[in-house]
């Protein structure tokens, strides 16, 4: 069955839409009544279903199960000002990145906290859910609070992304993109991997794209591990 829409619902056992999903099927997409329909729960499960009109959606099969992509690919990046950062977002998700964080670097310009930060948050995670419909996801990314840079560092498999870093590899999953103003001295010296993303000075949201896609590729067999 080639479905016309993919949605997220909270319940597979009885799939119904949200007021903007259902408005998003019957005003921009247009689907008619019975058209078909895969409806997930965000953590890997699925279904097919038929759109029956209105928030009802009907169940056509049987809950498929997807294991959760090995090893889980997170891109921390710094969010720069305007909405280049949702723009990074809504490109990660539809990649496959597992893990989303907005990076609190020494030299970020944006500082989100309290209320902001909250809201920034709610922002993109709704720019991911939309993406993950778009692309057909059954794994909602993860779109973390904001983290400080130790923080990041401490975990296991992080690099920095370094101009003249070695190749991204999967030995090193969790990638940190940092502020337009670079990395301080003290990030540099904190004795993390390096991980290069080509010759040229990209965008901070840029480069947090080039970095998710090839871990992603590289996950999906696409690419060949370096060397």
């Amino acid at each position: 069955m080639v479905a016309a829409a993919h949605v997220f619902v909270a319940d597979l056992s009885a799939p119904v839409l949200e007021a903007g999903d259902r408005h998003h099927l019957e005003r921009v997409l247009r689907l008619r009544v019975g058209e078909a329909v895969t409806a997930s729960d965000g953590v890997g499960r699925w279904l097919a279903c038929r759109w029956a009109g209105g928030s009802v959606l009907e169940v056509d099969g049987e809950v498929v199960a997807e294991p959760a992509p090995a090893p889980e690919v997170t891109v921390a990046f710094a969010p720069v000002k305007g909405d280049r950062p949702e723009w990074a977002v809504q490109k990660l998700t539809e990649l496959g990145v597992d893990r989303i964080v907005p990076l609190v670097a020494a030299r970020s310009v944006v500082r989100w906290t309290g209320a902001r930060a909250d809201g920034a948050v709610e922002r993109w995670r709704r720019v991911a859910r939309e993406a993950a419909m778009q692309s057909r996801r059954s794994w909602l990314p993860v779109l973390e609070p904001p983290a400080t840079f130790g923080d990041l560092a401490g975990r296991a498999g992080a690099a920095l992304t370094v101009a003249g870093g070695d190749p991204p590899s999967l030995d090193h999953p969790v990638v940190l993109v940092g502020p337009e103003g670079g990395w301080d001295a003290e990030e540099l010296g904190a004795g993390l991997p390096s991980v290069g993303l080509g010759p040229n000075t990209l965008r901070t949201e840029t480069a947090a794209v080039a970095a998710g896609a090839l871990l992603v590729a590289l996950r999906s067999g696409l690419l060949a591990p370096h060397g």
